[in-house]
């Protein structure tokens, strides 16, 4: 008999194939909903032809990571130097009123 409280749950899961577009329903203890980026269907092993998977969500992802860290930098860099326009300004005003 198992111990109460010790188990995690179990799922009736439906696993969704982001390639194909095949959806079945398995058990998990992940969670109620799986997406995964190929499955039987479509894998090539079980096929037994090659198809392209679909990456391109993973690298429009990436992309989108990596474009918002330069605006960040670009954001920092453009406010860096408009601070340094700023100490030149200054620096200007004290040398002409000690």
């Amino acid at each position: 008999m198992a111990k109460k409280g010790i188990h995690q749950k179990y799922f009736d899961t439906k696993i969704t194939c982001t390639t194909c577009g095949t959806e079945f329903m398995s058990g998990s203890t992940r969670g109620e909903e799986i997406k995964v980026d190929t499955c039987s269907s479509c894998h090539p092993f079980y096929t037994g032809n090659q198809q392209f998977a679909n990456a391109a969500g993973r690298v429009e992802r990436f992309k989108s990571k990596f474009n918002k860290k330069e605006e960040i930098a670009k954001q920092t860099a453009s406010l860096s130097k408009a601070q340094k326009d700023l100490n030149k300004k200054m620096q200007k005003i004290k040398k002409k009123h000690p």
